[in-house]
């Protein structure tokens, strides 16, 4: 009987992608002058052709626009690097999206700390 493996294949290639570009971040390319970058998640096409990478940034040294073309202009030297590591077939075509998900916690948690939330001590006081 096969044993079931515990994910998809894409998973679990997505992951390693992941991986593999957080060590060529901090050993290879010098991102510093973007900011601090953190890749977030990677989804890879069935195929395995085309890895989408999702990608923050804390501390941002430049705008947002100029930023993410920088990264995407990175894409070939992150790709050459990841085909040195990766051990499938074909490299993957890199493609880097900013991820919104930090700028929008860190919005929704301004917008809660604006609300005036009533004690309870407050609230037992007026009964």
């Amino acid at each position: 009987m096969k044993q079931q493996l515990p994910y998809k294949r894409t998973d679990r290639v997505a992951h390693q992608i992941q991986e593999i570009l957080g060590e060529i971040a901090t050993r290879y390319i010098d991102l510093s002058h973007l900011g601090f970058i953190t890749f977030s998640s990677v989804t890879i096409t069935p195929d395995l052709k085309i890895a989408s990478v999702y990608y923050s940034v804390m501390d941002p040294k430049m705008e947002l626009k100029p930023l993410q073309r920088e990264m995407k202009s990175m894409a070939a030297l992150f790709r050459k690097h990841l085909g040195n590591a990766l051990q499938i077939k074909f490299t993957p075509e890199l493609r880097f999206y900013y991820d919104e998900t930090a700028d929008y916690s860190h919005r929704i948690e301004s917008l809660l700390s604006k609300i005036d939330i009533p004690d309870e001590t407050d609230a037992t006081e007026s009964l």
